[in-house]
């Protein structure tokens, strides 16, 4: 199994990865570039069951437990991972228990992975456009805040790039309309009437900032152009991969 490890100056006590397409044991179209055994880990995209089961099994055995599985409805709503019941629908989770483990799944949405530098909270965010334009990375940070974090630090994790990443006009009205500064996160695509390539990678920096998060690291990978990634821009009927987030 290969992982991507977050490059941040997260407290020693804090566990963090996100998982790569390679490892294990999804057929095509959920397999690694080569075509061998996928690590996909979403129940929800039409691969076999059994098979996603026992990737989860993979992963769930480099882990102190089971990951707290959320059904993420690109909406804001932050759950306890401690308490998440197989289901709960949620687009992030903290976390201040030892253990229990934040987990969101992305195939071009962007995961945000936070700590704050006394290593008591941990969170997870799943931020598409429409959960990021909604304030789920306000709400986390927020809630960690709530359960005592101060100083916070976020990671940007794997998501489409901004050469990939082609949106309408209401996508860019839906950001500028609450930040001027969104704009220059969008490009217009020449000879496209209404159509930018967005990055959502500083759109997420704009956000983080606004919410008094400085320290920001990550956010140079793009899941379109780079085959360890499952993407479903690229591909449409694709795995899901997982980052994950702990205190130990």
């Amino acid at each position: 199994m290969q992982l991507l490890i977050p490059d941040w100056n997260a407290p020693v006590n804090v566990g963090a990865f996100t998982t790569l397409r390679q490892g294990g044991v999804s057929l095509p179209p959920y397999a690694d570039a080569d075509g061998s055994g996928g690590l996909n880990l979403g129940l929800h995209v039409a691969d076999d069951a059994t098979l996603v089961l026992h990737n989860r099994a993979l992963l769930r055995s480099i882990l102190p437990q089971e990951p707290a599985w959320l059904s993420q409805v690109h909406g804001t709503q932050v759950a306890d991972a401690a308490r998440v019941i197989l289901g709960d629908e949620a687009d992030a989770s903290i976390s201040t228990l030892p253990g229990a483990i934040c987990v969101m799944m992305t195939a071009d949405c962007l995961p945000v992975l936070f700590c704050d530098r006394a290593g008591s909270v941990v969170g997870a965010a799943h931020a598409g456009w429409r959960g990021l334009a909604a304030g789920i990375l306000e709400n986390t940070v927020a809630a960690m805040r709530a359960r005592g974090a101060e100083d916070i630090m976020a990671w940007l994790g794997p998501a489409i790039g901004p050469q990939q990443f082609e949106v309408g006009a209401d996508v860019l009205q839906a950001f500028a309309a609450q930040d001027g500064q969104a704009h220059a996160a969008f490009a217009a695509i020449d000879g496209r009437d209404g159509k930018y390539l967005a990055d959502i990678y500083q759109l997420a920096r704009l956000r983080l900032n606004r919410a008094g998060v400085q320290e920001i690291s990550g956010g140079g990978l793009c899941t379109v152009s780079d085959p360890r990634f499952y993407s479903y821009r690229r591909d449409k009927t694709t795995g899901r991969m997982a980052s994950l987030i702990w205190l130990k």
